[in-house]
């Protein structure tokens, strides 16, 4: 079998960069609206309609991370506060008193359907799926409460393969039915918080506990470890969310490795001072968050990207919406970024072509004057 030589070896690799990039088109990304119905306390008369969406960028960043469950302590890597956050503002914005802003967390789950789930998933993807368990549940009702400024914690019951929440309260719970239950753990009060139930409107209310969990151990599980931070979050309002846009524009589709490109591009509405994330995948690697920029007053943003590492990137740019705009995500761009040795070898390639083709000509002009007939000599 003949051996490629180095220069068809850089040829073949810039063909499948080229290729590649091109095949894959851009991606136009969705929203996954959800809508949650709230009382004004349990068994209330006044009625609220809480919308929230969830950008498909957030919603990548979550099914991409690890779902992996080494010990028992991991379970707080899957609450999610700051994703949340929006949710929790929007119920403080009706709850003043612990006790009901609890409750109203507790309307919310109780509205999400039962099927058991493996494996664990993140807020995010549980509330876009509109089905899981309860610890699923349980994830979900402690960051909305945990951002919403109560001290909650997870308790897990190995034995009955159930989770539930634990929540600390400014006073004892008035809406409880019959006897309040609670754990004490340092010293703190943590009332029964039961996620699971499906009936959102006389459903499990803080300080009550279903009949086979009373008097079953259970393990308090804190939340030191739960996530500090995201890409984005979710948008949440009581009124419809209108819908905004983002574009994203690259000043080059590609570059050569340790060279830069300008990432542009506007929000509209034209907002400013509002936060635009960058997304980068990039080599097999999952989403992660490359930076972040504020829109300027004609809702403007910039970025640039150095190429530190070699390979397709995929690109894109989030807002995550307020409480009047739902989030947004960009079109997916595409960068391919060229080696450094891959560089090296086209260029060694042009210039042994041009060497050659030069020496080729030279040869040829030699033999053309070698074979040129000479004329007859005519003897003295």
């Amino acid at each position: 079998m003949k051996m490629k030589t180095k220069s068809e070896v850089a040829l073949v690799v810039l063909t499948v960069f080229v290729t590649l990039s091109l095949l894959l088109p851009s991606v136009l990304s969705a929203n996954y609206a959800i809508v949650y119905e709230l009382l004004d306390c349990p068994g209330g008369s006044i009625h609220y309609r809480l919308n929230v969406a969830v950008s498909e960028s957030l919603l990548e960043y979550y099914v991409e991370k690890s779902h992996a469950l080494i010990s028992d302590n991991d379970f707080a890597k899957f609450v999610t506060p700051y994703a949340l956050k929006p949710v929790a503002d929007c119920l403080r914005g009706i709850y003043s008193d612990d006790e009901d802003f609890a409750n109203g967390v507790l309307m919310i789950v109780h509205q999400i359907s039962y099927e058991e789930t493996r494996p664990p998933k993140y807020p995010v993807e549980t509330m876009v799926a509109n089905e899981g368990d309860c610890d699923l549940f349980s994830y979900i009702a402690a960051s909305i409460m945990k951002v919403g400024g109560l001290d909650v914690v997870l308790f897990y019951y190995e034995s009955k393969e159930h989770m539930n929440v634990g929540v600390s309260l400014s006073h004892d719970p008035n809406f409880a039915r019959g006897t309040v239950d609670y754990v004490l753990h340092d010293g703190t009060r943590y009332y029964m918080a039961e996620c699971t139930g499906g009936n959102w409107q006389d459903g499990w209310r803080v300080g009550e506990c279903p009949d086979n969990l009373k008097g079953a151990m259970l393990q308090v599980i804190t939340l030191e470890n739960c996530e500090q931070s995201a890409a984005g979050q979710v948008s949440a309002s009581y009124n419809a969310l209108a819908v905004s846009t983002v574009s994203l524009d690259i000043s080059s589709a590609y570059l050569t490795q340790g060279s830069s490109v300008r990432l542009s591009g506007q929000l509209s509405p034209p907002l400013q001072n509002k936060t635009i994330t960058i997304y980068i995948k990039a080599n097999g690697l999952p989403w992660s968050e490359l930076g972040a920029v504020a829109t300027d007053s004609s809702g403007w943003f910039k970025y640039v990207l150095v190429a530190d590492v070699s390979g397709i990137c995929y690109l894109r740019a989030s807002w995550s919406g307020d409480e009047g705009y739902a989030s947004a995500d960009s079109q997916t761009r595409t960068v391919t970024v060229l080696p450094w040795f891959l560089i090296a070898l086209l260029s060694l390639t042009v210039i042994l072509v041009g060497v050659g083709t030069v020496a080729f000509l030279m040869s040829r002009h030699r033999r053309s004057e070698f074979s040129e007939p000479q004329p007859p000599q005519i003897p003295s």
